[in-house]
């Protein structure tokens, strides 16, 4: 098993959810966040001062799947989360020792 944690800007969170969805892909966890890697932030104005912006909203999605679905839903966010510009994300591929569905004592890929 693994566990895909996928950091992408908010605007791409639905396409992304449903590519999931048609790779046959169910369940995430999605959680706002804030980073910044290569991007450093940005500058504003508020009320006439400049201001630096270091860390930037984005959105973490969390999703346990079974060997063989993790390359079918790596490939989902990857074609859905990409808009081919500084701050697209990444998507992390952790292996997963252990996975049980509390309500039903399921264990492993029965209880993703």
């Amino acid at each position: 098993m693994k566990l895909l944690i996928a950091v992408i800007k908010p605007f791409k969170l639905e396409e992304v959810k449903e590519a999931l969805a048609e790779a046959g892909i169910e369940g995430m966890t999605v959680s706002e966040v804030k980073g910044f890697g290569r991007q450093k932030g940005h500058t504003e104005i508020y009320r006439g001062s400049e201001y630096t912006v270091d860390f930037l909203p984005k959105v973490k999605i969390e999703i346990a799947v079974s060997d063989d679905m993790a390359g079918k839903a790596v490939e989902a966010i990857m074609k859905s989360a990409k808009t081919g510009k500084i701050g697209d994300g990444k998507i992390f591929v952790i292996p997963l020792d252990e996975v049980i569905r509390i309500r039903t004592d399921e264990r492993g890929d029965l209880a993703i």
